[in-house]
């Protein structure tokens, strides 16, 4: 299964706290233990970057960064999404359309989000990051037993 997984997610995850937090790390993580393909849209990483320097030095930044180079696949942007995205007036938000181009492009099944709004205009269907994470319970399940030695 290919996922889109949006800016909103990953932040939730990395900022380490808050009510998203968990079911946001754990959707990472089904994509980095190679449960499903998880794609990020190349403008969520310079939007992360910008997040992410209000708490972390320059170079902490490019190490987290850099790391989800080691987690997902990175869907370019090019004039035809952008073209596209801009095009597309049923969208309130450009950025979450150009989200949705992205993951057009990937074939991917889902965008993984907790943007309520998005989900409503995506023509890519939009599941939240709990949602996401109950799809693959059983196998969460059997590493958290492992982890824990239950």
């Amino acid at each position: 299964m290919k996922v889109l997984i949006d800016t909103n997610v990953v932040m939730d995850a990395l900022e380490g706290a808050g009510e998203f937090f968990d079911a946001s790390n754990k959707a990472i993580e089904i994509c980095a233990r190679k449960l499903a393909t998880g794609y990020l849209a190349a403008h969520s990483i310079t939007n992360l970057f910008y997040l992410l320097r209000k708490r972390f030095s320059n170079d902490e930044c490019r190490d987290i960064l850099l790391d989800l180079f080691n987690i997902f696949q990175i869907e370019q942007i090019d004039s035809h999404k952008l073209r596209k995205a801009l095009e597309n007036r049923e969208f309130k938000d450009f950025e979450d359309c150009l989200q949705m181009e992205c993951a057009k492009a990937t074939y991917a099944e889902l965008i993984v989000t907790r943007d309520k709004r998005f989900m409503a205009d995506s023509s890519v269907r939009c599941i939240t990051p709990m949602e996401f994470c109950g799809m693959f319970q059983d196998v969460l399940a059997e590493f958290e037993e492992g982890r824990t030695g239950k």
